[in-house]
């Protein structure tokens, strides 16, 4: 069993990996760096990253990017079987989306402190008064995931900083 779920670890580290690399697209756009994929069949089907900034989009988060790449994938709006990996705990508007699309797994890398609905403030994923409910997974490379959150916005503080200095 260990080694089940060893190997089991090792495959959501391997797909966390390719949302981080969604992640690295929003920063090198200076948007935070939230990415996220969609998983079905050992396949990515969807990706997305945020672009709420570049885009003036309130909704331009990374896992409705991936959704609707994924339901342009499949020529579908449900998307039952599939797994989302996410860098970040999904807010409540992502995880509306995830329960509309019918999404059957979503694994997240760092907790979301002041809008995760995924277990963090509360699991709207997995309340039975929905119509779907969605299997969570949580702290997949969640360090790794956290520092890229943590990084961006320690050097946003500092350019902040320096444009203030300039300033006065």
């Amino acid at each position: 069993m260990e080694k089940e779920e060893a190997s089991l670890q090792g495959i959501h580290e391997r797909w966390m990996r390719q949302a981080l690399e969604e992640a690295d697209k929003a920063e090198q756009l200076n948007e935070v760096p939230i990415g996220a994929i969609i998983v079905k069949d050992q396949q990515i089907i969807g990706r997305g990253y945020n672009v709420r900034e570049t885009q003036h989009q309130a909704t331009g988060h990374a896992e409705i990017q991936a959704i609707e790449d994924a339901n342009r994938h499949q020529q579908a709006w449900r998307l039952e079987g599939a797994t989302m990996y996410v860098t970040l705990e999904p807010c409540p508007m992502c995880a509306g989306a995830l329960i509309n699309s019918r999404i059957q797994t979503v694994v997240y890398g760092a907790s979301d402190l002041k809008a995760g609905c995924a277990g963090t403030l509360m699991n709207l994923l997995q309340d039975d008064r929905f119509n779907h409910q969605v299997e969570v997974i949580s702290g997949v490379l969640a360090e790794e995931c956290g520092d890229k959150l943590s990084y961006f916005f320690r050097k946003l503080r500092q350019r902040k900083g320096k444009n203030i200095d300039r300033a006065e």
